[in-house]
């Protein structure tokens, strides 16, 4: 895991989020992983696979319909791109 140090901090910022994390009932260091975790990755952000799914239940597919697809798809490995 990365490490990160904050300099020049000012001092009511760390008082702040020492009060944060006590009123959470965890260390300084949790309450900032948890802050920046939750701004970086909300869990409102779009996801990839679950916007997928959601478009093949909007647009009709059915498992049958993804097996079928499965079984026309080319499974040859492909080529690594060549820059000569």
């Amino acid at each position: 895991m990365a490490t990160v140090t904050v300099r020049n901090l000012p001092d009511e910022v760390h008082r702040a989020l020492r009060v944060r994390a006590a009123t959470h009932a965890r260390s300084t260091e949790a309450e900032i992983r948890d802050i920046l975790e939750m701004t970086v990755r909300p869990p409102e952000r779009l996801r990839l696979g679950t916007a997928l799914a959601e478009l093949g239940r909007r647009a009709g597919l059915t498992d049958d319909d993804i097996a079928a697809l499965e079984q026309v798809r080319d499974k040859t490995p492909s080529e690594p791109v060549r820059f000569e």
